[in-house]
Parts: structure tokens; C-alpha cells; sequence
């Protein structure tokens, strides 16, 4: 019985030692500078990107319009527009792709969307909606180009 409580005893503290060993400390500067709530969250707009009503577009204009649709992706990264954005594998539901933008209000995302040229030709549609996340997801796009070997 004594080895139990011993055994118990050693267990209870390694376990609190460990908690606090991984427990990581508040960073208020980044916090403020990423607009975190008390709970490392913010509201961003997700954007679910879908298949468009445009059918008729050759493969040339389709190429070409692809082209500043990934051009407009890099640029809205640049500005801080966009945190997330990428294809869906092939699907029966038409899903193409998504954006998590840093915007407060879907009339500001639609600002975002309207630069993207496949959304103008009617190639893709977005659906938008209010979305609530991780402040940190912002950071993404620099851990991205610290992983990434070829650039788009």
C-alpha cells in the first residue's frame, strides 16, 4: 500500500511538472498585433469557392483568367487580405476551393473577391460567410514560404 501511495505521490508531481513544462506563455505584444480576443481567436470571412456558371470559356481564356486568379491569391496574401487559400481535390459537391480572409465583415471580403478574375468571369463562385478562428492562422503564410521550394 505505501508503494501505491509512493507510486501515486511520484505520478501526481511528474504529472504537474510535465503540465508545466508545456504550458506556453501569453505574448500580449503579438496577441495585440494579430487582434486576438482573450482566447487567441478573431473573426476572419471564409469563403467556400465553387464551380461558376461560365461554360463556355475555351480552354486558352480558361488557362489565362487561372492565371490572374493565382496572381490575385499572391496579391491579397502580400496585403494581409488573405491567410488561407487553396483547391479542394475533386469532388461531386462542384467545391473548387477556399479563402480564409482577414477581413471583419462579409461587405469587405466581397471587396477581396471581386479583384479575382475567375470570380469575375463567372468560372468560380463564392459563397461567404463569418467565420471564427485562430488569430495565429494569420501567421500561416510565413511558415509557408519557410517550407515551400517551388513558388507560385
Amino acid at each position: 500500500m505505501k508503494k501505491l501511495i509512493l507510486f501515486l505521490l511520484l505520478f501526481s508531481f511528474s504529472t504537474a511538472i510535465f503540465s508545466q513544462e508545456t504550458e506556453s506563455a501569453f505574448d500580449e505584444k503579438l496577441a495585440k498585433s494579430l487582434n486576438a480576443d482573450d482566447y487567441g481567436m478573431k473573426q476572419y470571412v471564409f469563403c467556400l469557392l465553387k464551380t461558376g456558371s461560365n461554360t463556355t470559356a475555351t480552354k486558352e481564356e480558361t488557362k489565362k483568367l487561372f492565371e490572374g486568379h493565382m496572381a490575385n491569391i499572391n496579391q491579397l496574401a502580400k496585403e494581409g487580405k488573405l491567410v488561407v487559400a487553396g483547391p479542394f481535390m475533386k469532388n461531386e459537391r462542384n467545391y473548387r476551393g477556399i479563402y480564409i480572409f482577414n477581413a471583419s465583415s462579409i461587405e469587405e471580403a466581397k471587396t477581396f473577391v471581386a479583384t479575382d478574375p475567375a470570380v469575375q468571369s463567372k468560372l468560380l463562385e463564392a459563397e461567404l460567410t463569418l467565420w471564427y478562428g485562430s488569430a495565429a492562422l494569420q501567421e500561416t503564410l510565413k511558415i509557408h514560404d519557410k517550407i515551400a521550394k517551388t513558388k507560385i
